[in-house]
């Protein structure tokens, strides 16, 4: 990187002649960033906004001060979706912010593809490429195409995808790195892979649709922090799951008053055909709890809701094992990663009655109604054990960016790869 522009940290205020607030001064080779200590990581990514608005497309962490966080606040403000590298990294931290880099920068580049190239099957395929060179000898997969889900009753999947002329898919891959085919399944990561959404018969106006191929981000995020706990050494058996499909409008898509019956009896009255992501998702769940794993982790873009009480900054963590709840909690804060929890009761699965059915998917008023974050979570939860213990789930509320920000240019941002990674290395390394 002879060309990069070198940037400094700087923990004093710059000179008045730049401004009292001047986060950004030029020094002979580059820039120094005067940073706030009390919010050091928003003000470091915030300043590597600015240098990427400058149009800077290399730059070289130099001098000292930088550590891990500080450089992977930087790197997360320096990038964007038309450039995903660019950063020289410093010091003993370099391996590990290089395979942060790697698994980012592909979630990333994944979620911010058209919804033309990136097919249900696609996406898939995508995943499978990614992940099966880091452990080529531990890593099978399986994918259930078309007709294949409803015969073999994965019928949320289905039923959301069938309205698409391009099949819905159900990936399964297996990270079985002890080498024994009757290792037990410590964890299952389960991801929502909505490659676009229409919002079905409840169709989205073109202001909410625009950006719907972000959808999948769920799918992207736990196939990159399964990718970067690998990388970082996991040594149990962990499945993937991933629920994809085209949620469109069609003579074969479905309907309002639709009911599905799900493998454990569970009936669901579709009242809300823009509510789909939690349909695939209870397959991924009732797949993920035939395995017996203790651990199950979904994440998705799920609730506008979650986006509402948490705006673009933190994801929303959602459980019934409350003390899994708070170990999450405790390793988002260690990654730095913004995580808050968000009510979750049992009582939260009545939330959404139906004369006809077990259940609906939502209730029929604009955006789900009050707690539509909370509502939702409850519906999951019908697909998990009875009592919720070993399972968490993330809406993704910070995922994606419809447009720059001070923080973050517009696209994928990654959010919940690091703190994913951690909970499933952590957590599975005590079994």
């Amino acid at each position: 990187m002879s060309d990069a522009i070198h940037v400094y940290l700087q923990s004093e205020p710059a000179a008045e002649k730049w401004g009292k607030k001047a986060s950004l001064t030029p020094v002979e080779q580059g820039y120094q960033i005067h940073f706030d200590a009390s919010q050091a990581l928003r003000s470091i990514q915030k300043a590597a906004r600015q240098l990427d608005t400058l149009g800077i497309e290399q730059v070289e962490l130099s001098g000292d001060g930088w550590t891990l966080d500080y450089q992977w606040a930087f790197y997360l403000g320096f990038t964007s979706a038309k450039k995903l590298n660019g950063v020289s990294w410093q010091g003993d931290d370099a391996a590990t912010l290089q395979q942060l880099e790697r698994c980012y920068s592909w979630s990333r580049q994944l979620t911010n593809q058209t919804p033309e190239q990136l097919s249900p099957e696609v996406l898939a395929q995508e995943a499978i490429d990614f992940l099966t060179p880091l452990a080529p000898d531990a890593i099978s997969h399986r994918v259930i195409r078309g007709e294949e889900l409803a015969s073999e009753g994965w019928v949320g999947i289905h039923g959301v995808g069938r309205g698409s002329e391009r099949p819905p898919v159900m990936l399964v891959l297996d990270y079985n790195p002890t080498g024994k085919a009757d290792a037990p399944v410590e964890a299952v990561l389960v991801g929502k892979g909505i490659t676009f959404d229409s919002g079905g018969y409840s169709i989205k106006p073109s202001e909410s649709m625009s950006y719907m191929k972000c959808d999948m981000g769920g799918a992207a995020t736990v196939a990159g922090a399964l990718g970067l706990a690998i990388l970082q050494g996991l040594t149990q058996r962990v499945q993937l799951v991933l629920c994809c499909a085209e949620n469109l409008i069609s003579g074969h898509a479905y309907k309002l008053g639709d009911i599905l019956t799900y493998k454990n009896g569970t009936t669901v009255e579709i009242l809300n055909s823009d509510a789909e992501g939690r349909l695939v998702l209870a397959d991924g769940l009732l797949y993920a709890t035939e395995t017996g794993a203790p651990l199950i982790i979904d994440a998705a873009t799920l609730t506008g809701a979650a986006m509402v009480a948490l705006g673009n900054d933190y994801n929303a963590l959602f459980s019934l094992d409350t003390e899994l709840q708070q170990r999450a909690l405790g390793y988002a804060e260690q990654v730095k990663e913004p995580t808050w929890p968000l009510p979750l009761a049992p009582w939260h699965q009545q939330q959404c009655p139906s004369p006809y059915a077990d259940t609906a998917n939502s209730r029929a008023m604009k955006g789900g109604g009050t707690g539509g974050a909370s509502n939702a979570a409850g519906f999951l939860s019908r697909f998990v054990r009875p009592d919720g213990k070993g399972w968490l789930h993330f809406d993704l509320a910070s995922a994606f960016n419809s447009s720059n920000s001070a923080l973050w240019a517009a696209g994928a941002t990654g959010r919940g790869i690091r703190v994913i990674a951690e909970v499933l290395r952590q957590e599975t390394s005590k079994r």
